[in-house]
C-alpha cells in the first residue's frame, strides 16, 4: 500500500536550500532530521538555526523518518543515494526517497533503480526558485507512479506540483527551466566580460540601452559568484539532458566552462552570508583572472 503518513522528514544536506526546507517544514508541524557527521561549522549552524534533529549516522537517520529528501550538489546525488540505500538494506527501514537535485532525467532514473533495489519508494522532484522561507516556497515539481507522500508536503507550506507520472519528468522540467535562467546568466556574464576586455563595454551598454533582460542580468550576475562552483555540475546535467533527446550538449557545456572560470576567482569563496559583489567587481575579477 502506498505510504501517505508524513510526520518526520530527513534532509541531506543542510545547505541554504536544505536548511530552508527544514525550517519551513518544522515551523509547519513536521519533525526534521539530518546527519551532521563530518559537516562544516557553517552547516551545523544552519541546522541549529533551522531546528534540525541530528542523528549520528545514516542507519539511525533512515529508521527515524517517513520521507527522505536529497538536496545537494549534482555530483553527490548518486553517491548519497548509494549510501542511503545501503543504510536501508542494513536496517530494514524503507522511507520514501525523493531526489530534488538539479540532475538530468537519466541520472534520476539511475538513482531510482538504486533506491528501488533497496526496497523503498521513489519520487522524482525538482526545485524552481530560491530556498523556502516563511511566507514563500519555490515551485516544487514532482513526478512518478506514486507521489502521495511527497505531495503531503503541500500541507506544510511547500508549493508542490505534480507534473507527470513518470520518473524523469520533474527533473526534466528543472533542467529546461534552469537552462533559461542560469544558462542565460552564464551567457551574459561571458559577453559582458568579453566587452570589457575588448574595451567595448560602454559601446555595448549604449547598444543595449535599458532592455529588460540586460537590467535583469545586472541584478542576477552579482548574486551568482558564490554559487558558481555548484552550478558547474548543474550545467553539465542540463547538457546531458539535451544530449539525451538528440540535441547538442555544447551550449550548456559552455555555460559550465563559464561557471568554472568564475569559480577560479576569489569571489567564489564568498558564502550566502556575505554581501554580494557589484557587477563591476564581478567583471573586474573575471578580467583579472583572464590576464593571469
Amino acid at each position: 500500500m502506498p505510504q501517505t503518513t508524513l510526520r518526520r522528514v530527513g534532509i541531506m544536506s543542510v545547505g541554504d536550500m536544505g536548511a530552508g526546507f527544514g525550517a519551513v517544514l518544522r515551523e509547519n508541524g513536521l519533525e526534521v532530521y539530518t546527519c551532521l557527521a563530518g559537516r562544516s561549522d557553517l552547516t551545523r549552524l544552519r541546522a541549529q538555526e533551522a531546528g534540525f534533529i541530528d542523528t549520528p549516522d545514516f542507519d539511525v537517520l533512515v529508521t527515524q523518518i517517513d520521507l527522505f529528501i536529497s538536496v545537494l550538489v549534482p555530483s553527490q546525488a548518486v553517491p548519497l543515494a548509494e549510501d542511503i540505500a545501503a543504510a536501508m538494506v542494513r536496517t530494514g527501514a524503507h522511507p520514501v526517497y525523493a531526489d530534488a537535485n538539479a540532475i538530468a532525467p537519466q541520472t534520476v532514473r539511475k538513482i531510482e533503480a538504486i533506491i528501488r533495489d533497496a526496497g523503498a519508494g521513489f519520487v522524482d522532484a525538482g526545485i524552481i526558485g530560491g530556498p523556502p522561507r516563511t511566507g514563500y516556497s519555490p515551485h516544487i515539481p514532482c513526478s512518478g507512479p506514486d507521489t502521495a507522500i511527497f505531495e503531503a508536503l503541500g500541507n506544510h507550506a511547500l508549493n508542490v506540483r505534480v507534473v507527470g507520472d513518470r520518473v524523469g519528468q520533474a527533473s526534466g522540467l528543472k533542467m529546461v527551466y534552469a537552462a533559461s535562467t542560469k544558462g542565460t546568466t552564464a551567457l551574459w556574464t561571458e559577453l559582458l566580460t568579453a566587452a570589457r576586455v575588448l574595451g567595448l563595454e560602454d559601446a555595448l551598454r549604449s547598444e543595449l540601452g535599458e532592455s529588460g533582460i540586460f537590467a535583469q542580468q545586472q541584478r542576477s550576475i552579482p548574486m551568482m559568484p558564490n554559487r558558481a562552483r555548484r552550478w558547474v555540475g548543474e550545467m553539465e546535467e542540463i547538457a546531458a539532458t539535451f544530449e539525451g533527446v538528440g540535441m547538442t550538449p555544447k551550449i550548456l557545456l559552455g555555460a559550465a566552462d563559464m561557471y568554472t572560470l568564475v569559480g577560479e576567482t576569489p569571489l567564489a569563496d564568498l558564502t550566502s552570508r556575505d554581501p554580494n559583489p557589484s557587477l563591476d567587481e564581478v567583471l573586474n575579477a573575471l578580467e583579472k583572472r583572464l590576464s593571469q
